[in-house]
């Protein structure tokens, strides 16, 4: 969309994949999607990236430590993993003018979502946010490997979640 001769990001620039692989009656899957559009779009145009799209998927424990296991050679649960696309030397190296660019798979542990909610004293929503906007940024690049990037990683992932109402 031009406004005044600038083009403004619109939410419709990010499109997101959403699937539930978890079977759990107190999962509200509708509510985690929206979360999870909120957190990857304000991402997507704090980033000002082109037309790109991103799959979520949220897993049980099983199912993370097997992809854990087969793509890190790490036999446990974790919270998230990230799938980047896209990755180069440095950073994503994202090609003009592709219609859309793919960056890749995040996947969610919700069993680990709720772990972690409770160990942070906060809600599941807000783990939730958090685990989402954490992966995101890995499909960007980010990492937190040093002390300098986990802490650039921090203040760009509580900005967001400052910004839609995620507080802790």
């Amino acid at each position: 969309m031009e406004k005044g001769g600038v083009h403004v990001k619109q939410a419709e620039d990010l499109v997101i994949h959403f699937s539930n692989e978890v079977l759990d009656a107190a999962l509200d899957a509708k509510r985690m999607e929206e979360i999870a559009n909120a957190v990857c779009k304000e991402i997507a145009m704090r980033a000002d990236l082109p037309k790109s799209e991103v799959s979520i998927t949220l897993v049980d424990n099983a199912t993370i430590q097997e992809l854990n296991r087969n793509y890190r050679d790490r036999d446990q649960v974790t919270d998230v993993l990230s799938f980047a696309l896209l990755e180069g030397e440095d950073e994503p190296q994202i090609a003009d003018p592709l219609p859309i660019v793919t960056l890749g798979d995040i996947i969610l542990c919700w069993p680990r979502i709720h772990e972690q909610a409770a160990e942070y004293g906060h809600s599941v929503e807000r783990e939730f946010a958090f685990l989402t906007a954490h992966g995101f940024y890995h499909l960007l690049g980010y990492d937190h490997q040093t002390e300098e990037t986990e802490q650039e990683m921090m203040r760009l992932q509580e900005a967001v979640l400052s910004a839609l109402g995620f507080e802790r």
